[in-house]
């Protein structure tokens, strides 16, 4: 499911990529519109990096309520050292 979005009628712009040759002679037999099949990848790769990052900081957040919990019920490490 995806949940970034981008607009598909937007201005299209054009620009310089380095690609291997290679790869572009073979997907020239595959296909005629390179640009879009490399629209279609870099809008995947943005939705997986964007999915990646959510799940990191729902990850990190999870972490800091469970440690400010277990402060809360047992206080902190640090208090047995203190001077203060």
């Amino acid at each position: 499911m995806k949940t970034i979005a981008f607009r598909s009628e937007a201005r299209k712009r054009p620009v310089n990529l380095t690609l291997n040759e290679d790869l572009v002679v073979q997907v020239r037999g595959l296909t005629n519109n390179l640009s879009g099949v490399v629209e279609s990848l870099l809008a995947d790769y943005v939705e997986h990096e964007h999915q990646q990052r959510m799940a990191k900081t729902k990850t990190v957040d999870a972490t800091i309520s469970m440690w400010n919990a277990f402060n809360a019920k047992h206080g902190s490490f640090a208090d047995e050292y203190s001077s203060l």
